[in-house]
């Protein structure tokens, strides 16, 4: 019998190769690697540094007013989506980039040799792409919401689905870009793909037209044009049919980034590729007849933000809930001087800007209007603010300079003499309740060339017994509770300065009311809204 080697002298096992491959190889390692070695990382920073620098270091609607994206949730958000219009191109021209590696490299044949199925290695660089994208996207807006809990900003749900929406088209983008430049890999794919891009953006945002496309295809861009007032919000329609759309965009480039690769026949190349390009296809299907037909309903009132929040008669939105302490001391002064008048408003109540604009609005003798949106108020002490509320006897005004939302025809029939008439007709009205003549606030050219008028028309009103200053002053009132949109009232056209100083315009029904009759309990009109352009 032949005697066994000792121990010493056997081969030493052979390692599992295999198994500590596949310890090696996981999910989690690729996604390290890709983070470490592709464009993703540096494209997450660039999309975070960019936007931060937007939002921060420029200067424009997004900084000022209820409307800046620090005033809100909803409004940090939808800021946010209105960058898109060149962080979108910014994402596919990366993604392109991106997907033009293996090309680079010279390795994409070899790569095609490898065991490992196309979409496990092409999963590893999406997924990295969508992580990184979605942290930058996320940080920019978490910024936004850290000045708004600093600022008491009212807490909302409107955000949600535009914030989603938002990553979603960051994450398609990079997709679609990777997709494409593997399809058709040249040098030329990452500039072309980017110029068409941004092209399609600014377009369909309307930045080179006011309408370019029927509004289904213009919300096919991600990009959102800001908003143009704090009540507002984005229809769950719009962010369900763009939500559809960008799923199908993503999936789409996806597809085209683990198809067959250049080494299989041309003919399954071709059904491969036309079959990628079916989610985009049913995503667009399916999204068109769901996004809204129209601006106005793209963009609705959100309730949240309107709910009436009161301390006594004074009531504000649930926007600017937190202005309610400062703001009832100074409205219910203004509330006691006015009812020296016959038929005086009983409670202050914040106007929600109607939409869509030029909606007809009710204009009611017993409350007393108040719109933080047109920002005149902003900064004014409580003298200020009573003297505000006191201006036009109480009312909203026909024609005003500080709204921002209107109507091509108020925009049309706004006339900056007659606005700086009734300007100065506010201001003398507002006088007669304080006993003393000092400016309304607002804008510093409205000022100026209304007081060079209110002074005259001032001495005019006192130098009248007090039973005609009171007649004028209701005669005043009345006219403005009954104004339209463009500045005239029922019966035509009218001079409020004229009826302070001359008694002119059918004030008789005014008189008889000074005397003691209750005034009118309110009309139905057009907001005086107007924008800057119109000036």
């Amino acid at each position: 019998m032949t005697a066994s080697p000792p121990a010493s002298v056997l081969p030493a096992p052979v390692p599992d190769m295999t198994a500590a491959a596949g310890r090696g190889t996981g999910f989690g390692r690729i996604l390290r690697i890709e983070l470490r070695r592709s464009a993703a990382l540096l494209t997450g920073i660039l999309v975070l540094v960019v936007s931060l620098a937007y939002l921060h270091l420029l200067t424009g609607p997004w900084t000022h007013g209820d409307e800046r994206w620090t005033a809100g949730y909803t409004a940090a958000a939808w800021w946010q989506r209105e960058i898109l219009v060149f962080l979108w191109p910014g994402a596919v021209v990366a993604g392109a980039v991106q997907g033009l590696r293996d090309h680079r490299s010279r390795t994409s044949e070899l790569l095609a040799t490898a065991s490992r199925p196309a979409w496990h290695r092409g999963a590893g660089n999406a997924t990295a792409f969508a992580l990184t994208l979605t942290v930058a996207y996320l940080l920019v807006f978490l910024s936004g919401v850290v000045q708004v809990v600093t600022n008491n900003g009212h807490p909302q749900l409107g955000w949600l689905p535009i914030v989603t929406v938002g990553v979603l088209a960051l994450i398609a983008g990079g997709w679609l870009g990777m997709g494409i430049a593997r399809t058709v890999p040249s040098r030329f794919t990452p500039p072309a793909l980017g110029l068409v891009t941004l092209m399609c953006a600014v377009v369909l945002s309307g930045y080179v037209l006011p309408d370019p496309a029927p509004q289904q295809v213009m919300l096919l861009s991600p990009s959102l044009s800001g908003p143009s007032s704090a009540f507002l919000t984005v229809a769950w329609q719009a962010s369900a049919g763009q939500a559809l759309w960008l799923l199908g965009v993503a999936a789409t480039g996806f597809l085209l980034l683990v198809t067959v690769g250049r080494r299989a026949a041309r003919a399954v190349r071709v059904r491969a590729r036309l079959f990628a390009l079916a989610p985009m296809a049913l995503g667009a299907a399916v999204a068109l007849p769901l996004l809204p037909g129209d601006t106005y309903d793209t963009y609705i009132v959100d309730a949240s933000v309107t709910e009436p929040v009161c301390e006594g008669r004074v009531c504000v939105t649930r926007l600017h809930e937190s202005r309610l302490d400062g703001f009832a001391a100074p409205a219910d002064e203004a509330l006691r001087l006015l009812s020296r008048l016959p038929g005086a408003p009983t409670s202050v109540r914040e106007e929600v800007t109607p939409w869509p604009p030029g909606t007809p609005v009710r204009r009611d003798a017993a409350v007393l209007p108040v719109d933080f949106e047109a920002r005149h108020l902003d900064g004014a002490t409580p003298e200020e603010t009573t003297r505000a509320l006191l201006a036009g006897a109480g009312t909203a005004p026909c024609l005003d300079p500080h709204a921002d939302l209107a109507t091509e025809e108020q925009e049309r029939a706004y006339d900056e003499k007659r606005a700086v008439r009734e300007w100065a007709a506010r201001t003398v009205a507002a006088a007669w309740f304080t006993g003393e003549l000092k400016p309304l606030p607002g804008l510093a050219y409205l000022r100026e060339d209304a007081g060079v008028l209110a002074r005259p028309a001032w001495e005019a009103l006192r130098a009248l017994p007090a039973g005609e200053q009171r007649a004028r002053i209701v005669a005043l009132r009345d006219a403005t509770l009954t104004c339209d949109g463009d500045g005239t009232v029922r019966g035509g056209e009218r001079d409020l300065l004229k009826v302070l100083t001359d008694g002119t315009g059918g004030t008789g029904g005014a008189a008889a009311r000074a005397t003691g009759s209750t005034g009118s309990a309110g009309s139905t009109g057009s907001t005086g809204a107007a924008s800057g352009g119109a000036r």
